[in-house]
């Protein structure tokens, strides 16, 4: 407690002027319990005692759909009802905005021990409940005059909607509006309700993680759950992420904290390296010349064979152009990956030293529509076969490619990972991309040229794109761990 004391934003005359008003003036606060004991609390709410205990507030269904009447305040809080309440980051501004975490600084408040909810808690996020036939934006810019003497229409301060989400434990349901207040004003005119806010503190992002760490307790929990939330929205901002809808993080009417990465996936050719198409080339090539001379297709059969059935091998076996038995796959896949790799491949320093700052309770993983020799001589060639968990190769996903939903499914079955937005995969195909997407995974496109147009490409299914691979730390820098 005397740490926060000491980061106490007000000066002494601001401090003394509230303090003066709760000791000189009749409050409505003097009228109410103390209601940090939790049985008191109850007591109050069944006997409406509570501060605002009549005021009618917007209840609302598991949805956010609000119900027809909206319920007394005293009654959405002992019944835990679904309602809804504002969330407001409040980051006071002084000269440039900032960027850095330890130059951010918020106002956070500490609430009135008389609160009907997690009174005399720190709340990193002040807002309020939502009245009956009130609007998100109405409330905050209501509770932010109110509570905190903050104009956010004054055309100085400025105040933006960010998205909504859901929170439930054993205490509350809510559906929160999460704004943004940008305040430039001067300390000493904020303004505290004494029926509401006992304290404001002035803390940067990383006093706030800090103490949050140190004492859980003493803080909100749906306002702690708010802040990871704006912190993942502002992260992902900066970043230029595209938001995508289908994941947690990609739908700002019902925003959720995504999970942690389980698993990431590389692609292996022309995603690892990338030598100019130099080694597909020399496979399509190969596959070409095998189709013609061991099976006396005419030239050009292979490519439509691919075309036509995803890969030139199905289409062989689809169409009876060979025997669906392991010894003649085999041979086939052995034949066309016989390629001199180690004349367009060497050690990549720059690419060993990137994977390994990943956070090594991450496991990794090739996922290859190649073979598994092939993938085990291109690593080696890199410098970086022992970095990898496992190669999942055509063969173990039945020889799908990865355009097919099933191959993603034999990927995580090998991987042993059942949230498929857990799953982190890196590729060039704008195809495997997207069936990436389509699956759950969060798919990041490395290249941004085109193997066939040769022209820029972009995918709206990847959550980003990189030029190469080695720039993954600008784009996930998450995953990675510091290194002394």
């Amino acid at each position: 407690m005397q740490q926060l004391m000491d980061i106490l934003l007000f000066c002494v005359t601001s401090t003394a002027f509230v303090l003066k008003q709760k000791l000189t003036i009749p409050s409505h606060k003097e009228a109410f319990a103390d209601t940090t004991n939790q049985q008191k609390l109850v007591e109050a709410l069944e006997q409406g005692t509570t501060l605002n205990a009549t005021e009618n507030v917007c209840t609302v269904d598991s949805n956010n759909v609000p119900t027809p009447h909206g319920h007394a305040r005293s009654q959405m809080r002992l019944h835990k009802m679904w309602h809804r309440a504002t969330y407001i980051i409040i980051q006071h501004i002084q000269g440039e905005e900032p960027l850095k975490d330890e130059d951010i600084y918020l106002l956070v408040q500490r609430r009135s021990n008389i609160k009907d909810y997690c009174p005399s808690k720190l709340d990193p996020t002040p807002g309020g409940v939502v009245g009956f036939g009130e609007s998100y934006t109405l409330n905050a810019t209501r509770e932010m005059m109110e509570e905190m003497n903050i104009d956010v229409e004054n055309g100085v301060n400025e105040m933006k909607y960010l998205f909504t989400f859901p929170y439930q434990d054993e205490h509350v349901k809510v559906w929160g509006g999460m704004y943004q207040v940008k305040y430039r004003g001067k300390l000493e005119d904020i303004k505290m309700q004494p029926e509401e806010v006992s304290q404001v503190l002035r803390l940067n992002l990383n006093e706030i993680r800090q103490l949050a760490q140190d004492d859980p307790d003493d803080w909100m929990p749906d306002g702690l759950h708010a802040i990871k939330l704006y912190l993942q929205y502002r992260h992902d901002h900066l970043l230029k992420r595209r938001l995508l809808k289908g994941y947690s993080h990609g739908n700002l009417e019902k925003y959720a904290l995504r999970p942690k990465p389980q698993v990431i996936f590389f692609d292996c050719d022309d995603c690892l390296y990338f030598d100019g198409w130099q080694l597909a080339s020399q496979l399509t090539a190969k596959i070409e010349e095998w189709c013609t001379t061991k099976k006396n297709l005419p030239p050009g059969e292979a490519y439509e064979l691919y075309k036509k059935h995803g890969t030139a091998l199905k289409g062989l076996l689809a169409e009876g152009h060979m025997e669906d038995c392991e010894e003649e796959i085999d041979s086939y896949l052995r034949d066309v990956h016989d390629l001199p790799i180690h004349e367009h491949l060497s050690i990549d320093e720059e690419l060993r030293n990137l994977i390994l700052q990943i956070d090594p309770s991450i496991p990794k993983y090739i996922f290859t529509a190649s073979v598994r020799h092939h993938a085990e001589r291109c690593l080696k060639a890199l410098g970086i076969e022992d970095l990898f968990v496992d190669i999942i190769d055509v063969k173990s996903c039945n020889l799908e490619t990865k355009h097919a939903k099933s191959s993603f499914e034999a990927a995580m079955n090998i991987a042993g990972v059942e949230d498929p937005e857990s799953c982190l995969f890196l590729d060039d195909s704008l195809t495997n991309i997207k069936a990436a997407r389509e699956v759950g995974w969060r798919a990041y496109l490395v290249g941004k040229v085109g193997r066939d147009c040769g022209k820029p490409i972009s995918s709206e299914h990847a959550e980003h794109e990189l030029d190469r691979i080695h720039d993954m730390k600008k784009v996930l820098p998450e995953i990675f761990v510091d290194q002394d």
